[in-house]
């Protein structure tokens, strides 16, 4: 089975080899690996791992902490499609054109970001509590934003919607659905979530603008 670390080491040479040697020498295969952030001497790694069907996902903590000054921030069950050219598909078949942007950004964002889904939602001039045709794509996943009230759209710039924010449903809060949303166009947003953590942090919600902008762009163009 598949499982997610996110992981803070020490941004100094030698320390992601060291973490690759101790999961190697435990039978543990990475899959993928994303630099997250670097910065004040860390560096946050999310770090796909295949784990033998013999052995605890707990045993993945102890294995990579005991590498010297390795912290596990969170560890999840992965799902997602396990590949190391996810931005380029995406890019890719935006140019394509064969489906729109928006379908392609909730069906694509969540396993470029790791996440769980991605919902496109209207904010212009929206009734509240949140009316059914606001909500433009959305992916499987989804959790159903009809019916609630959000005070944070219209969108006017990129922010994180942490699991503790008080429009949040209690069950929401309770699954701890961390999202990060960004506008798309003129008057929509997208949001990406995820349940039980990580929290998506700044360097996440920067990558999400920049593709968002570019899938805007694209949706301006004219038929080829």
């Amino acid at each position: 089975m598949s499982y997610l670390l996110r992981l803070v080491v020490p941004d100094r040479p030698g320390v992601l080899g060291a973490v690759a040697t101790a999961l190697g020498t435990a039978g543990i295969d990475i899959v993928s690996l994303d630099v997250l952030e670097r910065g004040n001497g860390i560096a946050v790694d999310d770090v796909v791992v295949d784990l033998p069907g013999d052995r605890l996902p707990d045993s993945l903590i102890t294995v990579v902490q005991a590498v010297e000054g390795v912290q596990v921030e969170s560890l999840r069950p992965f799902a997602g499609p396990l590949d190391t050219h996810r931005e380029l598909d995406l890019l890719d078949a935006l140019s394509r054109g064969e489906r729109t942007p928006a379908e392609l950004l909730t069906a694509e964002l969540p396993r470029v970001f790791h996440s769980g889904w991605a919902v496109i939602l209207d904010g212009s001039g929206h009734a509240r509590p949140l009316a059914p045709e606001c909500v433009v794509a959305a992916s499987e996943a989804a959790p159903a934003f009809v019916g609630l009230t959000l005070p944070w759209l219209p969108l006017s710039g990129p922010r994180l919607l942490p699991s503790d924010g008080a429009w949040l449903p209690e069950r929401w809060q309770e699954m701890a659905i961390e999202m990060m949303a960004v506008p798309f166009g003129t008057a929509h947003a997208v949001v990406l979530g995820r349940s039980g953590g990580p929290g998506f942090r700044r360097s996440e919600l920067l990558r999400l603008a920049h593709l968002t902008g570019i899938a805007t762009t694209v949706a301006q163009l004219p038929p080829a």
